[in-house]
């Protein structure tokens, strides 16, 4: 390992949802972890996600926590017009804040624009590099400027189904 310390962030559905939307798969979170962890030390790993209460659920969340990241929960929300309500824009944000502190390297895996402000005051505030992983047809062009490195969610970091 190096002296260089790194710390994860994924943002849960964003992933989720655009992985399959781009590529019907699967983000693969162990080739993620081994790509984004190459030669540094992990100082932070939060996946964020909205908490179902289900097996399927239950069963992803163990697999994530054993290849080491920290699983931040929201209770999922379901409005009286059928929308359902589950954001962690602002947690992930704080996070970021507060790890770039200690942190040589901020990685982010999302596609959402919104976090644009906060990779642009990290960059500016604590001068570390902040690296986002996103679906390239579905990341918002300005996170990818934002970005002091983008990587492509491509076939590398996808997990298909088997086929019999």
């Amino acid at each position: 390992m190096s002296d260089t310390k790194v710390a994860l962030f994924v943002d849960v559905q964003n992933i989720y949802y655009t992985v399959r939307q781009a590529y019907g798969a699967n983000f693969n979170y162990r080739s993620f972890w081994n790509l984004a962890t190459q030669d540094r030390d992990v100082s932070n790993a939060f996946a964020y996600a909205i908490d179902r209460n289900d097996s399927q659920q239950i069963n992803f969340q163990n697999i994530i926590r054993n290849i080491g990241f920290e699983i931040k929960l929201k209770p999922y929300i379901q409005r009286s017009d059928g929308s359902a309500k589950g954001d962690w824009d602002v947690g992930i944000t704080i996070d970021m804040l507060e790890a770039a502190e200690t942190a040589d390297v901020i990685v982010l895996a999302s596609g959402d624009g919104d976090f644009d402000m906060v990779l642009d005051k990290i960059k500016e505030k604590y001068n570390i590099p902040v690296e986002v992983y996103g679906v390239p047809s579905l990341t918002a062009d300005s996170l990818i400027k934002a970005a002091t490195r983008y990587t492509p969610i491509e076939e590398s970091l996808l997990l298909r189904p088997k086929r019999l």
